[in-house]
């Protein structure tokens, strides 16, 4: 669990404070100081703002308000759903020892990715001899749908636990994660239903600031890379992102920003050791000519 929760805390955080992967250096380096290192002490502050205190307050209150282990009705994301063979239930000591390992540690001993035919009536699979997996909770009350409209008489197949079909849908109760898991969250506060407003509002202003400095980012590297004539082929490209990701499994764009974070730490890490040397002497320099009279 530990481990878990740091790896998950960790990938988060750098999502929010971007410590350590050289992007926010390039807004930085368009301040005007009179000193290199002032500026440096200026960004370290922001990732005690966004960890710290956000990420804090945040990760309080979905443990306060008990909806991290608590099921919900929802539409199932593909990334997240697997279907498995056999019947498990999450409340038996025994299934659920050999679900933890499986999900956890990816242990297959006994458990194995469903393969066959689903027949479907009503939106309800039939006699199912298998057990819908959805973010890393035995799903329940299980409907079948296609354009929002519930399956009446199909067979649904399922290769290695996925849907053969991208245009099924699954709905049903299952955990959390994420905004959604925030959202709902926010709704067991003073304000009721209400709550959930907090968060939009907080996710557009964050999205839209965190939107234009990116792209100023991108704007910077293009320029050093390639020219000024690269910029308005790369802002198209970037504007059409968005609008494919608006479409696209939030899981999927979130495991993408992953690699992609550590594909830019990495090598700025790497920099970083290298300047080492010449960082600390900046700092104590600084600090020198800071407590002078």
């Amino acid at each position: 669990s530990f481990a878990f929760a740091f790896n998950r805390g960790v990938n988060r955080g750098l999502f929010s404070n971007e410590a350590g992967q050289g992007s926010a250096p390039i807004a930085h380096a368009s301040a005007r100081a009179d000193e290199h290192v002032s500026e440096g002490m200026v960004s370290l502050l922001e990732p005690f703002i966004d960890t710290i205190i956000i990420c804090t307050i945040t990760g309080l209150t979905i443990l306060a308000s008990g909806v991290w282990n608590q099921k919900f009705d929802n539409e199932f994301q593909s990334a997240d759903l697997l279907i498995i063979d056999g019947i498990y239930n999450e409340h038996t000591e025994a299934d659920r020892a050999v679900l933890f390992d499986f999900l956890s540690n990816g242990n297959r001993q006994g458990v194995m990715p469903y393969t066959g035919t689903i027949r479907v009536r009503n939106g309800q699979a039939e006699a199912p001899d298998f057990t819908v997996i959805h973010a890393r909770s035995v799903a329940e009350g299980v409907a079948y749908f296609r354009n929002n409209e519930l399956l009446r008489t199909e067979d649904v197949e399922v290769v290695n636990g996925r849907l053969s079909d991208p245009s099924v849908v699954l709905r049903g109760k299952s955990l959390l994660h994420s905004a959604a898991l925030t959202t709902m969250a926010f709704t067991y506060s003073l304000f009721g239903q209400n709550g959930q407003y907090i968060v939009t509002l907080s996710l557009v202003l964050f999205a839209f600031s965190t939107a234009i400095a990116w792209s100023y980012y991108g704007d910077r590297a293009m320029i050093y890379l390639f020219g000024f004539r690269a910029v308005m082929p790369y802002r198209l490209v970037y504007c059409l992102a968005f609008f494919m990701a608006a479409f696209t499994d939030t899981t999927i764009v979130w495991n993408f920003a992953a690699v992609s974070v550590v594909l830019m730490t990495l090598p700025n890490l790497f920099g970083i050791m290298m300047l080492r040397k010449e960082v600390k002497d900046m700092v104590n320099k600084y600090w020198q000519d800071y407590r002078k009279p």
